[in-house]
């Protein structure tokens, strides 16, 4: 089984996939080459533990699930065996409760003075809308340039950085004698990757008085978007500064919640 894995994961960084996603399709074929238990893969075998996942998981899991196989199965030469995904009602309204607040994420903000690399981390994701992945495109030429050349999904893009960032970034990079490469690094000198910034993340939830349900990186990616968006009503410039390919994935970023729909319907004034 570690042959396969190892093998499969070699195929998908040779298909250019972020590494996020290899890891991500990595697990996911390992859970289900340990259901198979040794059984060989089929198409029956395949709906079976879709319809188990679907005990399991949200339809949106079972959907990143299928997304995996279907990449593993194509891995293997068994295009019989790719799968349809859940078909999942599109969305109306933002889930309030997993939505970071501004004046939430400024408590974390403080809550982290005490730890200043996780500060600007938060501050560098929020600031200028990249995914936590992205941050290793955060080096020390970049925020020399004001402007990071980011490489994700195959494409790339330009991420310029506000005035303060730049300058904070250049007090930090000065104080840790940094000379090259990416300003986030670990005591190794390796680039932060997303586990150590999540498990920083949710240690500040105490005493930021935050639900960890709301705390984690990509929702300050989030909280730029709803910010942009709120101030200058462009989705397509948005979905261009996020990286998105479709305007459809930036309007999941740009929807209001429930209770801020029933206010606007109250302010209409429409019964006498």
């Amino acid at each position: 089984m570690n042959t396969d894995i190892m093998s499969f994961a070699a195929y998908l960084r040779n298909e250019e996939r972020s590494a996020a996603t290899i890891e991500k399709y990595v697990r996911e074929a390992g859970r289900f080459l340990r259901w198979l238990d040794g059984r060989t893969a089929g198409k029956e075998l395949a709906l079976a533990y879709k319809e188990a996942l679907m005990g399991d998981r949200t339809p949106a899991g079972v959907n990143g699930a299928v997304a995996a196989l279907n990449c593993l199965f194509s891995f293997w030469g068994l295009p019989e065996c790719r799968m349809r995904s859940v078909k999942i009602q599109r969305r109306i309204f933002r889930d309030e409760e997993r939505e970071l607040t501004e004046k939430e994420y400024r408590r974390l903000l403080t809550a982290a003075k005490g730890n200043r690399r996780l500060l600007l981390v938060m501050e560098t994701i929020c600031a200028t809308g990249i995914r936590v992945s992205e941050l290793k495109f955060f080096t020390v030429e970049a925020v020399r340039r004001g402007r990071a050349e980011v490489y994700n999904k195959g494409k790339n893009r330009p991420v310029f950085l506000p005035g303060k960032l730049q300058k904070t970034l250049l007090q930090y990079i000065k104080a840790q004698g940094i000379e090259s490469g990416p300003v986030f690094i670990t005591r190794s000198g390796r680039p932060l990757d997303r586990s150590n910034i999540w498990s920083d993340m949710k240690a500040l939830c105490r005493e930021a008085r935050v639900e960890e349900s709301k705390v984690f990186p990509h929702n300050l990616r989030h909280l730029f978007a709803r910010t942009f968006y709120g101030l200058e009503k462009d989705i397509v410039r948005l979905a261009d500064i996020l990286g998105h390919s479709s305007i459809d994935t930036t309007r999941i970023y740009t929807m209001e919640t429930g209770e801020a729909h029933r206010r606007q319907l109250e302010r209409m004034r429409l019964m006498i």
